[in-house]
Parts: structure tokens; sequence; C-alpha cells
């Protein structure tokens, strides 16, 4: 028999109404002769509740009592689905990710799925059961405690199992019926797009697309598992087929630009009369990367006399604070007369794996930016997409300008 991974985020299990909508779904998948493994996330608001509790009772909290703590969500919502679907008469068992097991690293709060075994699941299936998996956690195999994820972790424990048992793809199910060519909230004309490649929606989920973690995302084009993006709210005798994330060869036309992303998590540093010297670049970065701190768009500006340079990057706005104190601790080293920021700014992007073969296209966007009036501080470019960063105040001109530039409207 075919098999198939349903995973259904926090709104879509929020309650015991909600999760009786999610057994109908996955009734109906069962009727269609799929073995079902179904991961889950904590009901919507409950892991905050949980964090909130952990930092109530001591604020420099032991991490793995943390993931203790948080992952305890999870386990609730599976065994409600799991009870919800026998009542309807389906055979079904819940499983943590330590009994599948999941084997993860041992960073706890963000640990990385190093290997499953599917035996277990195998066995499950041979008798007739759905998988109920609680999502966002497993088991670090060396200490035997629970690891989690990172937020957004179910959608990776999702790809993950998709991939380890086989399955013939991996629905996730959300409040949204698929991958929009921008923010409907902002261009009320978004469409909904039938398919997108794994390079394009990995772009999107880095570059400020909220509908995927980015994991996730990598995990698929790594094992070629197709992903559809579905809603949950959808009746379940009448779901719509959402969007199919899949390789570039199952789609037939694809636009030169796919969609329109932005990230308001974003802060701008400039550093001044840099010493224009071998191992100043690795001077500034190098202490950011050791702290973590994912550096982006970098700009260089060498002056007149060659002599000195400018500097400008950016980094996660909640970094940002952390990043001036680490460059302030190197000013000796790095030797930069003074040191400027914002945060006011925002990523704009376009992607499409058309640009490789279209010349041009971030040209016409940097022309009908500036036709609106709107100023680039910063833009960085790859094969398949290009960024932008400007002032805040300007985002949804410029995500309607690009959405209208590129025929988005009319998608």
């Amino acid at each position: 028999m075919p098999r198939l991974v349903m995973k259904f985020g926090g709104t879509s299990v929020a309650n015991v109404d909600r999760i009786r909508n999610v057994a109908a779904h996955v009734a109906r998948e069962v009727a269609a002769g799929y073995e079902v493994a179904v991961v889950v996330s904590a009901m919507s608001g409950k892991t905050n509740e949980l964090v909130a509790w952990v930092k109530d009772c001591n604020a420099l909290f032991d991490e793995a009592e943390y993931d203790a703590v948080v992952a305890s969500g999870e386990q609730v919502t599976s065994g409600l689905l799991a009870i919800a679907l026998q009542k309807n008469g389906i055979k079904a068992r819940s499983w943590q990710g330590w009994q599948i097991p999941i084997e993860t690293s041992e960073a706890h709060g963000s640990a990385r799925i190093e290997a499953i075994d599917p035996k277990n699941l195998d066995a499950g299936f041979a008798r007739g059961e759905v998988a109920v998996i609680a999502g966002f956690q497993g088991i670090h195999s060396e200490t035997g405690r629970l690891a989690t994820l990172g937020r957004g972790g179910s959608d990776t424990s999702a790809v993950a199992i998709a991939a380890a048992i086989g399955a013939e793809r991996c629905d996730i199910y959300t409040d949204v019926d698929g991958v929009y060519t921008t923010d409907p909230r902002i261009v009320p004309k978004a469409t909904r797009m039938e398919r997108v490649t794994f390079e394009e929606m990995l772009e999107m989920a880095s570059l400020g697309a909220k509908v995927l973690q980015v994991r996730s995302v990598e995990l698929a084009m790594v094992h070629r598992v197709p992903t559809t993006v579905r809603s949950s709210f959808d009746p379940p005798d009448a779901a719509r087929p959402g969007t199919l994330i899949c390789d570039e060869d199952d789609i037939v036309e694809q636009q030169i630009i796919t969609g329109i992303a932005f990230s308001k998590d974003e802060a701008q540093i400039t550093l001044r009369s840099v010493k224009d010297s071998p191992g100043i670049a690795a001077a500034i970065f190098g202490p950011l990367a050791d702290a973590n701190i994912n550096v982006d768009m970098i700009i260089q500006t060498v002056s007149g006399d060659q002599s000195t340079t400018d500097m400008t990057f950016t980094v996660p706005a909640a970094d940002y604070q952390r990043s001036r104190a680490i460059l302030d601790a190197q000013r000796e080293i790095i030797s930069y007369g003074q040191i400027e920021g914002a945060t006011d700014v925002v990523k704009v992007s376009a992607i499409g794996v058309g640009m490789r073969s279209h010349a041009g296209v971030a040209a016409k966007a940097f022309r009908a930016l500036a036709e609106k009036g709107i100023n680039i501080r910063a833009i960085t470019t790859s094969e398949i997409k290009f960024s932008v960063l400007i002032d805040a105040a300007y985002t949804e001109l410029a995500v309607r300008t690009l959405h209208s530039l590129y025929g988005l409207d009319q998608a």
C-alpha cells in the first residue's frame, strides 16, 4: 500500500473540535488506501504557555529540562487524535519521538534529526494502524534525553519521517490553502500557486515566507519528498489540492518570477573608515560567526585613495545589539572610524528559477522601485533570486510594485 504523511499545525489542532476535524481528514486518506502517519504540533498557544512556565520557574533554566517540558504539548495532541480516530473506527496509536526512535543531536531547543529507524512504524502499519506522531521532538541516543527541534520543528519531523518510511508524499496542513505569490494581506491580488520548485520554496522560506520551516524544505529537497501545503479548514470531503512543492522537471510552464517575499527581521550595520588591508573582513565577520549570528547582505565601498573602506551588512534584528557589542569589543583590531546602524529596514526579495535563463530581471525591478521613489540601501543576488534592503516605511509599496511588475497579479 502507498504511504502518506500528514502534518497538522497548532491552529489545526487548537481544540477538541478541530482535532475531530483532523480525524476526518485522516479517515479520508485511509479510505483512499493509504498507510498513514500523522505528525501533530501542540495545540495553538500551548508551547508558548509551557515556555512561560519554564521561565517563571527559573530564567536560567536547564535546557534539557526545558525540552522535557515543552515536548509535552505534542504528546497531549497525539494522544487525543489517536483517541478521536479510534472513535471513528480507525485503528491508531500515538508515538512519541523517542519511541520510534527519532535520533537527534544534543542541541536542546534546536536539535537536528540525525537518524530515524522506521521498523516500529513499519510494524504498526502491518497491524493496520495509523501512526499518530508527536512532532518537534526526538531523543539524543547517547544521553537518552528528549530534544526538541526548534520553532516549526513539526514540519521538519514530518518531512524526515516521510523520507524514512518511503512515503508517496508529505501533506502539510495549515491555516492557509497553499503557497501564494506574496502575502495576500498586502497584495489582495496574490494568487495561490499550483506548483513551486524545492529551490524556490527554500528561498521563500528563508527570505520571510512563513508557510514552511526552512529545514523542512531542505530535507524535502535533499530526499526529493513531494510536499503539499493544504488547508485543514477545508471540509474533509471537499479538500482543495493546495500547492505542490516538487522538482523543477515536474513543472511544465515556469514563470520568470514565482513569488515576492519580505522579511522585517532585519537590521543594518555600517562600519566607516575601516582600514583596507588583508584579514579585516575576517576580523569583522569571524567573531559574529563564532556567536552564531547570521550575516546576510554585505557591501564594501573602497575610498578614493584605497586606504580605507566602508563595510555595510545586515544581521537579524534580534541580534542587532549583540552584534554591535561584539564589534565594539573588536574596535581596536578592526580599526574602524565609527559604527552606524538601523533597525527600520526590510528585505524584499523576488524569487524564480526562470531568472537562470533571462537577463535584466533585477535591473527591471531597480528601475521600477526608483520610479516609486524607493531608495535601495543594499542588494544581493543569487542564481534564482535577488533581494533589496529598503526603508521599512516602503514595504507594502515595494511588494505591490514588484508583484505587478512581474505579472503575478494575473498569475
